[in-house]
């Protein structure tokens, strides 16, 4: 089976990164290229910054100028990983992360920082690979199923709702 090289950069002062985090987020790169069966050397870069840098970051690349959770800036596309040739090191893609939204996030979904971050990585990992959400329907669904499935199998699921009570 291939690895993934996962290379890790805290650009954020805000939140301090929990122990265990670095690896916690490599298993989860790891996890969905095996998921997916994709047998193949891989880089992904991770970087975590604040809500502000996300911020700048949404409204330059998205032109939304408002914070996010997560952004996910693939190099290629799925179909392109399968068919690279073996000696190849495939670049995935950068995953920027605010770790800031993932704290406030994990108090509202009642679950820990460490489960907050692993659906993060997981997330964008698979938008990496060409899934999307953005439109709802069923590919919403289906990319949300590959997701928990994921979590599951590193023993992260889910532990609360992500859907508020209104009634709390």
């Amino acid at each position: 089976m291939g690895k993934v090289k996962v290379l890790i950069k805290n650009d954020q002062k805000d939140v301090k990164i929990p122990t265990g985090i670095r690896l916690l987020i490599r298993r989860c790169c790891n996890a969905v290229l095996l998921d997916e069966g994709i047998d193949t050397e891989a880089e992904v870069s991770v970087t975590f910054v604040n809500n502000e840098q996300i911020r700048k970051l949404n409204a330059k690349y998205r032109n939304i100028d408002k914070e996010t959770d997560v952004l996910s800036f693939p190099m290629m596309e799925k179909e392109q990983i399968q068919a690279k040739k073996e000696q190849e090191v495939y670049m995935l893609g950068d995953i920027v992360i605010s770790v800031e939204k993932a704290v406030e996030q994990a108090e509202v979904y009642g679950h820990n920082i460490q489960r907050e971050m692993a659906f993060l990585t997981v997330h964008s990992m698979f938008h990496l690979l060409g899934y999307d959400h953005e439109e709802g329907g069923l590919k919403a669904v289906q990319m949300r199923e590959k997701e928990e499935s994921v979590l599951v199998k590193l023993g992260v699921p889910r532990g609360s709702s992500y859907v508020l009570d209104q009634y709390e």
